[in-house]
């Protein structure tokens, strides 16, 4: 399995940066490759090609985008090599920027996680899961997630994340990051 993470995105938002960095931990840097930039922060993390994935030519390919039709199941996965994600940062509601920008635009089936809207490294666990034999029904998730900043403040992520062993799979380092942001 090689997650491939087209970065849709003007630049590597710190954000970004973090949700990349937890695919690369849960899959291993030599089962990511990010397209569509140069990045070099992202090349510790996997490989990095500057073309966009519509120029590479995969073969064994789908795309992860929900807005597909069809669910990702077990034995479907295991039809592919390549999964294909928008890097792109969550928009709440979603804009259908996956389907915009790579599902329309290229040649691979499609299909969905469910129908909530979720963070990239989310969704590329959910995939490494259901890749393993672990059908989308049997997971566990939690439907947002709110991050206390401080006493009294807090903010809702409104993202689907999953749990597994009764932890959710976030990356600590994005409760960090909004911890430390200004202007909440």
């Amino acid at each position: 399995m090689i997650v491939v993470v087209e970065h849709l995105d003007p630049e590597v938002f710190k954000w970004c940066e973090i949700e990349y960095e937890h695919i690369s931990e849960v899959l291993g840097k030599d089962s990511v490759l990010f397209t569509n930039t140069d990045d070099a922060v992202l090349a510790k993390l996997g490989k990095v090609e500057k073309k966009s994935v519509r120029e590479m030519g995969l073969k064994d390919a789908c795309v992860l985008d929900p807005d597909a039709e069809e669910t990702l199941t077990p034995e479907i996965a295991k039809k592919y090599k390549y999964f294909i994600f928008g890097g792109i940062l969550g928009d709440y509601p979603p804009k259908k920027r996956t389907k915009e920008e790579l599902t329309e635009k290229l040649p691979y089936p499609a299909y969905n996680l469910g129908k909530d809207q979720m963070s990239t490294d989310t969704a590329v666990i959910v995939t490494k899961q259901i890749y393993e034999g672990t059908a989308l029904q049997d997971l566990k998730f939690v439907d947002q997630m709110e991050i206390e900043i401080e006493e009294g403040l807090s903010v809702t992520l409104p993202f689907k994340y999953l749990i597994i062993d009764n932890k959710v799979q976030i990356s600590p380092k994005v409760i960090e990051l909004l911890r430390e942001q200004e202007g909440f």
